[in-house]
């Protein structure tokens, strides 16, 4: 079980926040920056992502309930919603939702800036993350489950941190081939995750799927 859990946690963010298809973006908005610089903004998104995504975590089962909403109509609404980030990612469009819309794309602002807005939010901490970071903490039972929890998240932040680090380095050497083979192999696995997620939320809420 916590095995299975882990693997399909880390699969399901991997998958969103996937510093290497994303890489493009980094270098995109951190263009100018010197390699110090962008180590500097790197390491800003990765404390960025690791703040949102605890808060996230801890919080976020009490919010919903403020709003009188259940982790299985999470499961449903939040399963639709990476479900469209995952065909997103193999069709080869962004998800507006994560990478921000054209508009607001002519509104970001310079390299020194950008480690919170795009980078953090909504590149890295989007719909898609939070959703998933709500729905498997509802599943950490324990001090076990969210000792599992949480090294499986620090894990994904630490490759955020690593990728962007070396982001120069990186994007001279990974080809445009590789990074689209990585996207349409996580959108797939993302696909798959979200199917799971709504089926799960759906029995839940409709028993009578389950007969």
């Amino acid at each position: 079980m916590e095995a299975g859990f882990a693997i399909k946690f880390f699969g399901a963010l991997f998958a969103i926040m996937n510093p290497v298809t994303n890489l493009p973006v980094f270098l995109s908005v951190t263009e100018g920056a010197s390699p110090a610089d962008q180590r500097k903004i790197a390491l800003k998104v990765a404390t960025f992502t690791a703040v949102m995504g605890v808060a996230a975590a801890l919080a976020g089962t009490q919010i919903l309930k403020l709003f009188g909403i259940s982790i299985d109509d999470l499961r449903v609404a939040g399963g639709l919603v990476v479900l469209m980030f995952g065909f997103n990612m193999l069709s080869g469009d962004e998800s507006s939702s994560h990478h921000g819309t054209d508009s607001e794309k002519s509104g970001y602002p310079d390299a020194a800036a950008v480690a919170f807005y795009p980078l953090t939010f909504p590149i890295m901490m989007g719909p898609g993350t939070i959703t998933t970071l709500i729905l498997f903490s509802g599943e950490a039972e324990g001090v076990a489950g969210w000792a599992l929890y949480f090294g499986v998240f620090a894990v994904v932040v630490a490759s955020v941190a690593l990728v962007f680090s070396q982001a120069g380095r990186l994007g001279r050497h990974l080809s445009g081939t590789a990074r689209v083979i990585m996207s349409r192999l996580m959108g797939m696995i993302l696909a798959a995750i979200a199917i799971d997620m709504i089926f799960s939320g759906a029995k839940a809420l409709l028993p009578g799927l389950a007969q």
